[in-house]
């Protein structure tokens, strides 16, 4: 699969050359798409690592620049001083890539010519169209969170490609990536419990060649049928204010224990 990224100069092209493959894609119905129903959760042993395959010992299985590189070292080595600061501390989305290796649950909804693929972690949906529009014209883009992604379905398989997206970091520890960013994906309810994502990542600022990695959703068992996508908004809790301190390191605003007044 790293093989297969490294023959096609950008993510475009990748995506091309799989719709070429499947002959343009197919139009399943509505009885014909994949049953990816219940709720799912990012399934790694790596901690918060955004390639659950990384060896121990490995910080990133991604070939950086050396501008990235640099700037990589330069934050593991403000964290082994707890030094840290992750963007996502003041309730912002996490954002794309990243959304892949976040945990809490998830739950995707899919049709013939949508795609929803949810998480609990602040609310957040990513829209896949596959319903043959282009993405949008380059005159009207702008970086977002999530970006705009367009797909197609090759049977029980669903590709997507990603562009018009924020910088951001993989993860707390991670590598950044541009707002150059673009990704393909190609995802696959390999058994009744587990689905599987291909992913390629191209980001020639920070990316010396396409970062291929695995990620997997495993189903959450809920034979009661309790468990519910909750209505997620961080601030809620007055000890989720916190803000960036200027060495670097996170800091709460006006942190208490006591309950908010109600009154």
């Amino acid at each position: 699969m790293r093989q297969l990224g490294l023959q096609h100069k950008t993510a475009w092209d990748l995506y091309q050359a799989l719709r070429m493959n499947a002959g343009g894609g197919t139009r399943p119905t509505r009885n014909e798409v994949p049953d990816w129903s219940g709720l799912w959760v990012w399934n790694s042993s790596r901690g918060f690592l955004f390639d659950p395959d990384t060896p121990e010992g490995v910080v990133t299985t991604a070939t950086l620049t050396p501008e990235y590189q640099r700037k990589l070292e330069d934050e593991i080595a403000r964290i082994n001083k707890g030094i840290e600061y992750d963007p996502i501390s003041s309730c912002a989305p996490p954002g794309f890539p990243r959304w892949l290796a976040i945990p809490f649950l998830r739950e995707f909804i899919v049709t013939p010519d949508q795609a929803w693929l949810t998480s609990e972690t602040v609310n957040n949906v990513r829209r896949i169209y596959i319903d043959g529009r282009d993405h949008i014209p380059e005159v009207d883009r702008y970086p977002l969170y999530y970006g705009d992604s367009i797909g197609f379905w090759n049977n029980q398989t669903l590709t997507i490609h990603t562009n018009q997206l924020r910088a951001g970091v993989y993860q707390r520890g991670n590598p950044e990536y541009t707002d150059k960013v673009e990704a393909v994906e190609i995802w696959e309810k390999v058994d009744d419990r587990t689905i599987e994502v291909d992913v390629w990542i191209y980001d020639p600022p920070a990316l010396v060649e396409p970062w291929y990695v695995k990620q997997r959703y495993s189903k959450v068992t809920d034979a009661d049928r309790q468990l519910r996508i909750r209505y997620w908004d961080c601030l809620e809790n007055p000890n989720n204010a916190v803000f960036k301190t200027p060495e670097g390191s996170t800091q709460f605003k006006e942190f208490t224990f006591s309950k908010p007044d109600t009154k």
